[in-house]
């Protein structure tokens, strides 16, 4: 039985437009509901503690309460520079660094094919999240980290029975828009004082 693979799904962060004012916000947030499912097929709750974050409401709130002025990510964050709760930003922050994380680990598995899950995982949870983290949280995430599927096991989970050229070929592009994606939050979040990734 041949069916798309798992990126061909959901929404693409390849297909998230970046104008000269940001990334659109309402289709970002449609192809980061995408990545909860992607976390689904990691089974048994692994990575609960980055998934909260992504499937956090506190950016999709913010773009419902004042959808004009938070049209993309960036103005979003501007548009809550004058308030006192700025919880909208305290939420895309983790949100990127979710994101980010993700992404890494995914650009590990594709560039080493001999490279285990967890050890992808791992790999990038040091680069990304672990300086976040207090000895507890790191704690729970190495266990987290260990309960990764086999890679074999993840492909079949995300090929869902298409090739593994086409999966490869839909999962590049995939995480070729959301690295254009992070690396922007990041650099704008970061260079304008709001927070660190």
């Amino acid at each position: 039985m041949s069916s798309q693979p798992y990126f061909e799904t959901v929404k693409s962060f390849a297909d998230v437009p970046i104008t000269v004012n940001g990334v659109e916000t309402l289709v970002f947030l449609e192809a980061s509901e995408g990545l909860v499912q992607l976390f689904d097929l990691l089974g048994s709750g692994v990575f609960g503690f980055v998934q909260s974050d992504i499937k956090g409401k506190g950016v999709r709130t913010r773009y419902q309460a004042d959808s004009s002025r938070c049209s993309t990510l960036e103005n979003l964050v501007r548009s809550e520079v004058s308030l006192e709760d700025r919880h909208g930003t305290g939420c895309l922050i983790r949100l990127t660094r979710g994101l980010t994380f993700l992404c890494r680990a995914l650009q590990h598995m594709q560039n080493d094919p001999s490279m285990e899950l967890h050890v992808c995982f791992k790999r990038s949870y040091d680069e990304v999240l672990r300086h976040h983290h207090t000895f507890f949280v790191r704690s729970l995430a190495a266990v987290a980290v260990r309960a990764a599927p086999y890679r074999r096991d993840f492909y079949t989970r995300i090929s869902q029975g298409a090739p593994m050229e086409k999966l490869d070929a839909e999962l590049a592009k995939w995480l070729s828009g959301l690295d254009v994606i992070v690396k922007r939050l990041k650099g704008f979040i970061e260079g304008e004082g709001y927070g660190r990734i």
